[in-house]
C-alpha cells in the first residue's frame, strides 16, 4: 500500500447526498485515522471540519481529489459504531450523513470558515503559556474580542490554523460561538474564609468571648458561630449556603467582613458536579417488581429489546435502577433516554442516589463546553450511565450493555426539524444491535407499534399491572360541558364539579394539576361585529394573544404582533376571547382561589436550564398548591401530593385529522391521570368535555390498555396504516402556491407507473401556509418489504433530483419525512 495513493471519505457537515472524497498527503499518512477530524476546502476556499468515513486506494472516477489540508485529531472523537449508526439514519431516513453529523456533534467539533470565535475574558491577558502562533491568535483576540477563522488566517498568513484554534479552545482562551446561545461563561461562587489569624485557638476564644464589639451585634455573633459549626462539618463554606443555613441577611454578613473577620473569595467552580462513585440500592423490589423484572430478563436472554408495560406508578424506575445495577457490575455502559428534558432533574437524582458519580446527564439546554466535557468522558468509558434526551444516541459509546427507552410511546422522541427526522426510540434499537446490547422499552401506553412488535413475539413483553403500594388507579369523572358557558357565552375554564373538586383538595392541604394543551392567554380572539380573526401574515393560522408580552403570538413562526384593538374587516372594537390557554387559566385561578399559589408550566414559563428543575422542586417541597401545565405536566413525573387532576378541555384532543388521534389522546388522558393518587389514597380525574360519547373516553375512564388496543388495531388494519404499513410523508414547500401545487402534481405523477396504488394525495395540509411558505403534502403508504421500501426511498430522492432540474421548480423545498408521526 506503501506506493499507491491514498484516499479518505470524508463526511462535512452538510446536505450533500454522496459523501466527497479527498487524498491524503504523504505527510500525513501515518496520523490520519478512522473517526478523527481532518481539515478540508471544498469548492473555491470554503473550509470545513469534517470525520473521516474510510480509507481506501480507489481513485475517483469524476475528478481529481484534492489534498486533506491538516489532521485535527491523534485520536479518533468518534468509532466504528456510531459512523455505522450515521450511515443507518441517513439512509433509513433519506437524508445526508452530514445531515447527522451536524445533529450528532457537539458544536466545538464542526469548525467550518463561518464559525467566529469569541475571546474569554476569565483569560485575562498574561499569554506567557503560549506558542508563538497560539499567542499572534490571542493578541487579535485580546484587541477584537471576536475574530472569524478567515481573519485568523490572515493572522497566521497561513492555511493551516485548525491546530492552533483546537489548541486556543482547550486553554480556554476562547471560545465557539453559535448564534442564538447563550456564550459560555465560567460558573462562579463566593467563598466565605476566616481570616487566618483566627487559625489559632487562643485568638478565636479571645474573639468570641471578649470582643465587646461583637459581643454587641448579637446577629453577627450568630453568624460568625454558623459558620464555624458548617466548616467543621463542611471544609469549605459558600456565601448562599451560609445565608441559608444561618437565616442571616447580607448586610450581617457584611458587618463581619468589614470587621475584617471574614473574608470572601470568588472561586471558579465545576460546572458538572460528579458524586463520588459508588452503587447503593437500599431498596427491594416488591413482589410484583419482581415478576416483571424476572420476566424481562428471561425474555432479554433471546430477543434483543423487550416492552415492559407497567401502568402508572407501578414503580417502572425502580425496576430499571435494578436492571442498570447487573450491567454497571458487569462493567458495560448504560443510555437511559426519556423523552423530554423536564423529566431529567426529577430522575437524575433519584439515580445519582443509587449511582454516585457513575452517570451523567446529555441534552440541548447544556452549552457546548459541557457537552464536549460529556462526550469525552463516555467515550473514554469513565462515564457508565448516561441519563439523555433524543440526542444522546449519538454519544461515542465503547460498551454499551442496555439502552433504557422510558415512556416510549412519547412523540417527542421523533425530531421533525431539521433532518435527519429520526426517531431516537427505532435508533437505538439499531444502534444496540451494533454492540449486541439490550433495549427495554417501557410505558403505561405503548405505542401501538411497540406493543404490536411484542405481540407478534419480534420483542419480549413483561408486565407490571398493579401501582406500587397497592394504590388504586384513580377514580375519574367526566364533566359534560355542551350545557356549560360562563358569563362572557365563552366556554367555561373550571367547571363546578372540578371547583368543587379543587376547594375540597386544598382544605385537605392537598395538590392539584390542570391540563391544558394550550399555551398563552386565549388561542383566538373573534370580531363580535363580522366574525373576524387576527392572522399571522407568514401563517395561515389564528395568532394567540399573551398576557405577559400583552402581544399576539404566532405559535408556527414565531413572529409577535401588537394587539388589536380594532377589526380589520368592519373596524367594530368589540373583541370576545375564544378558549382559553394556559396563561388565562393561570389568571381564572389566582381569582377563584386567591390563597392557593399557582404556577404555570409551559414553553414560556421555563426557559433557561435549570427552570423546569425549580418549578418541579417548589412542587415536590409543597410551596406550591396548584399547578397548570401543557404536556410537560404528563410526562412520567411523579408527585406524592398530587390527589387531583383537570383536563380542561378534552375536546381539543379528540378532534384532530390524524389517524393517532386516538392513540395521542388516549396516552395524554391515561398520563395526565396517571399524576393523582401516587402515594396512599385514591386519585381523582376530572375531565371536561362537550363530546361524552367518544369511544375513547370509555377505556380512560376503564384505565384498559388492552381493549383501546384491540379497537385500535382493527380500524388501522382496515385502512392500512401503521403497523401494518410503512409511511413516508412527502412535504412540498415553496412561496407561490401554484409552484408548491404543481411540483406535488408532478411528483405523484412520475410515482403513478410504479408505486400509485400505495399514494395519499397530492393534499394541503390544515396549516397550509407557514412563514410565507405555501405548503402540499403526498403520502406514500407502503406495504413492510424492505427492499420495496428501499427501492421507493431511492425513487423518491431520483425523482426529487429530476425535479430540481426543471427551471420552475429549483426553489421547491422538498422535505421527505420516514414514518411520520
Amino acid at each position: 500500500m506503501s506506493h499507491s495513493i491514498l484516499f479518505a471519505e470524508v463526511i462535512i457537515p452538510l446536505a450533500l447526498p454522496k459523501n466527497y472524497t479527498w487524498s491524503v498527503p504523504e505527510a500525513l499518512r501515518e496520523q490520519v485515522k478512522v473517526g478523527a477530524r481532518v481539515e478540508v476546502v471544498l469548492g473555491k476556499n470554503k473550509k470545513y471540519a469534517g470525520v473521516v468515513k474510510r480509507l481506501h486506494t480507489e481513485k475517483p472516477e469524476a475528478f481529481d481529489a484534492k489534498d486533506l489540508l491538516n489532521i485535527l485529531d491523534a485520536e479518533p472523537v468518534i468509532f466504528q459504531e456510531q459512523l455505522k449508526l450515521w450511515e443507518w439514519i441517513a439512509r433509513y431516513y433519506m437524508c445526508s450523513e452530514g445531515e447527522v453529523m451536524a445533529a450528532a456533534l457537539p458544536a466545538h467539533f464542526k469548525l467550518s470558515s463561518e464559525t467566529v470565535l469569541v475571546f474569554n475574558e476569565e483569560f485575562g491577558d498574561n499569554f506567557s503559556t503560549l506558542d508563538h502562533d497560539e499567542y499572534l491568535v490571542g493578541e487579535a483576540l485580546l484587541l477584537k474580542k471576536e475574530l472569524k477563522l478567515g481573519e485568523v488566517q490572515q493572522v497566521l498568513d497561513s492555511n493551516r490554523v485548525y491546530p492552533v484554534i483546537k489548541r486556543l479552545i482547550e486553554k480556554k482562551v476562547c471560545f465557539v460561538w453559535e448564534a442564538l446561545k447563550e456564550t459560555w461563561a465560567p460558573k462562579k461562587e463566593t467563598f466565605v474564609l476566616l481570616n487566618a489569624k483566627y487559625d489559632n485557638e487562643e485568638e478565636l476564644s479571645n474573639l468570641l468571648n471578649d470582643d465587646k464589639k461583637l459581643q454587641r451585634a448579637e446577629k453577627q455573633l450568630e453568624l460568625l458561630l454558623s459558620y464555624l459549626h458548617l466548616i467543621k462539618t463542611q471544609g469549605e463554606v459558600t456565601k448562599s449556603e451560609l445565608l441559608k443555613k444561618s437565616g442571616a441577611s447580607d448586610a450581617q454578613l457584611k458587618g463581619l467582613v468589614d470587621k475584617n473577620i471574614l473574608w470572601l473569595e470568588k472561586r471558579q467552580v465545576d460546572r458538572l458536579q460528579y458524586l463520588p462513585r459508588n452503587i447503593q440500592i437500599d431498596f427491594e423490589l416488591t413482589p410484583a417488581q419482581q415478576r416483571a423484572f424476572d420476566a424481562i430478563t428471561e425474555q432479554l436472554v433471546s430477543k434483543q429489546a423487550c416492552l415492559l408495560h407497567g401502568v402508572t406508578a407501578s414503580g417502572k424506575t425502580q425496576v430499571y435502577i435494578k436492571l442498570i445495577e447487573r450491567y454497571i457490575r458487569q462493567g458495560k455502559q448504560v443510555l437511559y433516554l426519556l423523552p423530554e428534558i423536564a423529566l431529567t432533574s426529577q430522575v437524575i437524582r433519584r439515580l445519582q442516589k443509587h449511582f454516585g458519580g457513575y452517570i451523567g446527564i446529555y441534552h440541548s439546554k447544556f452549552n457546548q463546553n459541557e457537552r464536549v466535557e460529556i462526550w469525552n468522558k463516555v467515550k473514554t468509558g469513565e462515564l457508565k450511565v448516561v441519563l439523555g434526551a433524543r440526542s444522546s444516541i449519538f454519544l461515542p459509546f465503547t460498551d454499551l450493555g442496555l439502552i433504557v427507552v422510558d415512556e416510549e410511546h412519547d412523540t417527542s422522541y421523533k425530531q421533525q426539524d431539521p433532518a435527519p427526522r429520526y426517531h431516537a426510540r427505532d435508533g437505538a434499537i439499531y444502534y444496540a444491535s451494533l454492540f449486541n446490547a439490550n433495549v427495554l422499552l417501557g410505558s403505561a401506553t405503548p405505542s401501538v407499534e411497540s406493543y404490536f412488535n411484542a405481540q407478534s413475539q419480534k420483542y419480549g413483553l413483561a408486565l407490571l399491572g398493579e401501582r406500587f403500594g397497592g394504590v388504586q388507579l384513580p377514580a375519574i369523572d367526566i364533566v359534560d360541558t355542551k350545557r356549560m358557558y360562563g358569563a362572557d357565552k365563552n366556554k367555561i375554564i373550571i367547571t363546578p364539579p372540578l371547583k368543587a373538586a379543587i376547594d375540597h383538595s386544598l382544605e385537605q392541604n392537598k395538590q392539584v394539576i390542570l391540563f391544558q394543551n394550550r399555551r398563552g392567554y386565549s388561542p383566538y380572539q373573534v370580531c363580535q361585529t363580522c366574525g373576524w380573526i387576527p392572522h399571522c401574515k407568514y401563517c395561515d393560522v389564528t395568532l394567540t394573544f399573551h398576557k405577559n408580552t400583552h402581544k399576539l403570538h404566532c405559535h408556527y413562526c414565531g413572529t409577535v404582533y401588537p394587539p388589536v384593538h380594532a377589526c380589520m374587516a368592519c373596524g367594530g372594537d368589540k373583541f370576545s376571547q375564544r378558549n382559553f390557554g394556559t396563561e388565562r387559566i393561570e389568571e381564572h385561578l389566582e381569582e377563584l382561589f386567591p390563597k392557593a399559589r399557582v404556577a404555570r408550566m409551559d414553553i414560556d414559563s421555563v426557559r433557561g436550564k435549570t427552570a423546569h428543575d425549580s418549578l418541579i422542586q417548589q412542587f415536590e417541597q409543597n410551596r406550591l398548591d396548584i399547578l397548570v401545565g401543557t404536556q410537560m405536566v404528563v410526562k412520567g413525573l411523579d408527585f406524592e401530593n398530587v390527589n387531583l387532576v383537570g383536563i380542561l378541555d378534552a375536546d381539543s384532543l379528540l378532534s384532530f385529522a390524524d389517524f393517532r388521534v386516538n392513540e395521542r389522546a388516549f396516552q395524554l388522558m391515561e398520563q395526565v391521570s396517571g399524576r393523582a393518587g401516587r402515594k396512599d389514597k385514591q386519585g381523582h380525574v376530572f375531565i371536561q368535555v362537550s363530546n361524552t360519547q367518544h369511544p375513547v373516553l370509555y377505556f380512560v375512564q376503564q384505565h384498559d390498555y388492552g381493549l383501546f388496543y384491540q379497537q385500535e388495531i382493527e380500524g388501522r388494519k382496515v385502512f392500512f396504516y401503521p403497523p401494518f404499513s410503512r409511511l413516508i410523508q412527502l412535504t412540498f414547500k415553496h412561496k407561490t402556491k401554484e409552484v408548491a401545487e404543481a411540483a406535488a402534481q408532478m411528483m405523484t405523477f412520475s410515482m403513478q407507473a410504479e408505486y400509485g396504488k400505495f399514494l395519499v394525495g397530492p393534499a394541503e395540509p390544515v396549516v397550509n401556509r407557514v412563514r410565507n411558505q405555501f405548503l402540499m403534502e403526498l403520502l406514500v403508504k407502503l406495504p413492510k418489504d424492505g427492499e420495496l421500501i428501499q427501492r421507493c426511498k431511492r425513487f423518491i430522492q431520483e425523482q426529487v433530483a429530476v425535479l430540481h432540474n426543471d427551471k420552475r421548480f429549483r426553489s421547491v423545498v422538498v422535505i421527505a419525512d420516514v414514518d411520520a408521526i
